[in-house]
């Protein structure tokens, strides 16, 4: 058996990117975690956290792995995918459907894909 311990992602600037998931989230930076630094962290409230590294190369296709995100704070996944967007985030596919189902597939400023799913009321899921 093994254990996750993060979901790295490449970046070209490991902090301004880490800063923004970090806003996106609400979730804090690593300890020390300073503009410049090659690996950057967001603590999550518990493992895995996510880990971005400097690497010499762009992005240049699909995302294998990417994270599915859901609304907090009584927002809907709407209200949330506006959110992103201000904070900098493309819409790439609107998969949302009449019937409220679906999601919407995102990039945030590095390119990197990530999905904007229902929130837990939305889906009707009691905590």
């Amino acid at each position: 058996m093994i254990e996750i311990h993060a979901v790295t992602i490449d970046a070209a600037d490991p902090y301004e990117i880490a800063s923004w998931w970090s806003q996106a989230t609400g979730l804090p930076l690593g300890e020390g975690d300073q503009p410049g630094d090659d690996e950057v962290m967001v603590r999550t409230k518990q493992d895995p956290f996510l880990l971005f590294i400097r690497v010499p190369e762009g992005k240049t296709v699909k995302n294998r792995v990417h994270l599915d995100v859901n609304g907090t704070e009584g927002r809907s996944r709407d209200q949330e995918v506006e959110r992103l967007i201000g904070l900098g985030a493309t819409v790439v596919d609107d998969l949302r459907q009449p019937d409220g189902t679906g999601w919407v597939v995102m990039h945030d400023p590095e390119g990197n894909e990530f999905c904007v799913c229902r929130s837990t009321a939305e889906r009707g899921v009691q905590n």
